[in-house]
């Protein structure tokens, strides 16, 4: 393998897992990013990590500081609530584009990714968010988005999902399950299969403003703000 190509791999490979355990909160908001210590830890070289660390710098999931290095990016209420601002209105409009041109593997997408969902719970009994559960999760979103034509939203929508997931792992707790989190995506995928737009988008708008709030009423955004 050429020098570039195996420089670019193991970036890709210091990418992955680094990004995975910023998204999944195994490298909590603030956490100071050690080069060296990534590098010895993934066994990789640190010039990988670095180009890694700058690709998730563009992603706006660790920020880079003169004299202070890379840490993951901070979270706060505020951006919760900005996130879910923009998120509702980029998911509503990818919605709604595949409500109008969905085809039938779109719809076989949607109803075999609603059954996977519907068969996991949620969380551990301790109230920490299964993984399985999460992946599943994000794939019957996506799903609903995919019949959408327009490339440019359907990246927008998967940047703010993610940054949202963010705050998932962060605060779920037992506080979060008093709703029928599986009802409101039966309803949703329903009322997209019978191409009913405008009820799908409030169910939509619904489910997303329900999960920030419940989210804000767990104790991970107070604890990391202490």
């Amino acid at each position: 393998m050429r020098p570039h190509a195996r420089q670019h791999t193991q970036s890709n490979r210091a990418y992955t897992k680094i990004r995975g355990d910023i998204l999944m909160c195994r490298l909590m908001p603030g956490t100071k990013l050690n080069i060296s210590l990534l590098a010895s830890d993934l066994q990789l070289s640190l010039g990988a990590v670095r180009e890694a660390l700058a690709m998730l710098q563009s992603e706006a999931l660790v920020v880079a500081e003169a004299q202070r290095g890379f840490h993951v990016s901070p979270v706060s209420e505020k951006e919760l609530r900005s996130i879910t601002q923009a998120r509702i209105e980029v998911e509503k409009w990818c919605l709604a584009s595949a409500i109008a041109h969905g085809d039938i593997h779109w719809e076989s997408r949607v109803v075999a990714s609603m059954h996977r969902l519907s068969h996991l719970g949620q969380t551990h009994p301790t109230g920490e968010l299964q993984e399985k559960w999460a992946q599943e999760h994000a794939e019957f979103h996506h799903a609903l988005a995919s019949g959408c034509d327009n490339e440019w939203l359907l990246r927008m929508r998967a940047t703010l999902y993610e940054q949202s997931e963010r705050y998932r792992w962060l605060s779920v707790t037992p506080k979060t399950q008093d709703r029928d989190v599986l009802g409101e995506h039966q309803n949703l995928m329903a009322c997209t299969l019978k191409r009913d737009t405008a009820s799908a988008l409030t169910i939509l708008e619904k489910h997303l403003n329900e999960t920030a709030q419940s989210l804000l009423a767990s104790n991970g955004l107070d604890l990391m703000n202490r």
